[in-house]
């Protein structure tokens, strides 16, 4: 393909694996709110948006769905606790190939962008201890939609509002390593690169319509 205008990164799997700090930091809040230490990997997928895997670990263990009252504090207590989560982790890594390509991409006047599941917050806890967010000049939250589509897009509406001009999704390259990053992609108009780096498989990256496949990101990317 040409040049992308700009390149948007799920987060967790793709650019960096956090060493389990998010399964710890929701088990923590479910304890601290309501005395289960729910384990949110039995109720919820990977790539799902925080409030999203909040509500289904929420019901599944609660028994009801969570109010707005029920679900802020929640979120709240988890937010608190991600930050010492991730400080302390011991499997705590930036992925292979990431530190070289950021910088490089930035380069070559791609504007880069964040797309993830994860609340804006949760997003910039898990990139400060890699020193990566200052790469990442937009983004699309699980705190802006519960649809990874729809935040996808947010993500590309803000590129066109940085670069004052507009942004032809597909010229957006999304770099995702779970099927539900490559349907997003695709959903918003973009074109899809998975990256072997995660849960999933190429093969399995391949099933969901990748447009490119890397193993890792250390490799060179397809333009």
């Amino acid at each position: 393909m040409q040049k992308p205008i700009a390149v948007l990164f799920d987060i967790d799997g793709t650019l960096i694996s956090t060493g389990g700090a998010g399964a710890r930091s929701w088990r923590w809040a479910f304890n601290e709110l309501h005395g289960i230490p729910a384990d949110i990997g039995q109720f919820s997928d990977a790539g799902m948006t925080d409030p999203e895997v909040a509500r289904r670990t929420f019901v599944s263990v609660i028994g009801h769905k969570p109010s707005g009252r029920e679900l802020a504090p929640l979120l709240a207590k988890y937010l608190s606790r991600l930050s010492h989560e991730v400080a302390v982790s011991e499997g705590y890594k930036v992925l292979e190939g990431v530190p070289q390509l950021l910088p490089r991409l930035c380069g070559e006047g791609i504007l880069l962008g964040i797309t993830t599941g994860a609340v804006e917050a949760a997003a910039q806890i898990k990139l400060a201890r890699g020193k990566l967010n200052h790469y990442f000049c937009v983004g699309g939250y699980g705190s802006d939609s519960a649809v990874r589509a729809e935040l996808t897009r947010c993500a590309i509406e803000r590129a066109a509002r940085v670069l004052g001009e507009p942004v032809d999704s597909s010229q957006v390259m999304v770099v995702g390593d779970t099927p539900l990053d490559v349907e997003a992609a695709h959903a918003a108009g973009a074109v899809a690169l998975g990256v072997a780096t995660g849960h999933f498989s190429r093969d399995d990256l391949q099933k969901a319509g990748a447009d490119h496949l890397l193993n890792s990101l250390a490799e060179p990317m397809p333009f």
